[in-house]
């Protein structure tokens, strides 16, 4: 069934809201609040890589405050486990059972700071429930919270001690993106804004709740996509394979996300069906870190984005 008119307006009218309330509460370009949005509303995850100091933390805090989710944060240190994330199961001297702790993963939207800092075994633990959307420990599985959102950060710089996320973990996520320095503009009204405020971290307004989430999640599922887009989405993911700077190109993992996150592009557009601009709006935060470059071009600097530019420019666009 596609999506209605009134769905879609609906839905738009929803998010706008909540794009009103953060851009009220966070200094960040629009376009970057919509990306981490087409995120949750695709059932993906995110990660922000960006210096410290850009307001990673406050944008995680503030979207999970204006969804009306549940939010934790998980510092990520070396010495972190597994069930440090996950939880483990703890005696009971009560009912003399071990009982199942749940860990900090057990929130709707999770901010994993500095992912890059713990060791692969604590990465992989969390890139599981990330994936299944559940935890199994000692034999038992336990259900994570619908919606379930990961936005992990980690930073660029003082790479000394830090676990690179592999290329099929970093593949798991939905859109890569990077929040930037604000502009002249921008740095002045954040002080502007906390020298009328007593506490150091701003408050987002409450817009929506957790049934209102789903709800929008449910809307891009029906929205139309042309045989000749589904052509067109193929073609793209395709054509990474065959450049020349790629050791490896997109995965069909990647052409399916592509998919998804293009739906949820033309709801954040109003509209009931799929353009190829929708495509081109997602097509670098959600490919670009699919890519994996070969030795030379990565010693040469050449950038993933660029090459999904270069990707855009040469295969031809369907007429819609």
């Amino acid at each position: 069934m596609d999506a209605t008119d009134a769905d879609v307006a609906e839905a738009g009218e929803e998010i706008d809201a909540v794009l009103d309330a953060l851009s009220a509460t966070v200094i960040a370009d629009r376009e970057l609040l919509e990306t981490v949005l087409l995120g949750v509303l695709a059932r993906g995850h995110v990660l922000l890589e960006d210096v410290p100091g850009t307001g990673k933390t406050l944008i995680a805090r503030s979207v999970a405050r204006t969804l009306g989710l549940s939010f934790s944060r998980v510092q990520f240190t070396p010495d972190l486990l597994p069930a440090d994330v996950t939880g483990t199961h703890v005696y009971n001297e009560g009912t003399g059972e071990f009982e199942f702790s749940p860990g900090p993963v057990f929130a709707n939207v999770v901010l994993a700071d500095e992912i890059n800092r713990a060791p692969p075994k604590t990465q992989a633990a969390l890139l599981e429930a990330m994936e299944e959307r559940q935890v199994t420990a000692d034999g038992e599985t336990h259900d994570l919270p619908e919606p379930f959102f990961v936005l992990a950060t980690q930073n660029p710089v003082e790479m000394a001690g830090t676990f690179e996320l592999p290329e099929a973990q970093v593949d798991r996520f939905l859109v890569k993106t990077a929040i930037g320095y604000p502009d002249a503009a921008g740095e002045t009204e954040l002080l502007r804004r906390r020298a009328d405020r007593d506490r150091r971290s701003p408050t987002a307004e409450e817009v929506l709740s957790a049934e209102s989430v789903r709800a929008l999640q449910a809307v891009p599922e029906s929205v139309r996509v042309e045989e000749d887009l589904l052509d067109y989405l193929v073609a793209l993911s395709r054509a990474t394979r065959d450049r020349s700077a790629c050791d490896v190109g997109v995965s069909p993992r990647g052409t399916q996300r592509l998919f998804e996150a293009t739906r949820v592009r033309a709801v954040l557009s109003g509209r009931e069906y799929v353009t190829p601009e929708d495509v081109k709006r997602v097509a670098r935060p959600v490919l670009a870190h699919r890519l994996v470059l070969t030795p030379d071009a990565a010693v040469e600097g050449v950038d993933k984005r660029s090459v999904i530019d270069d990707v855009l420019d040469a295969v031809p666009v369907p007429t819609v």
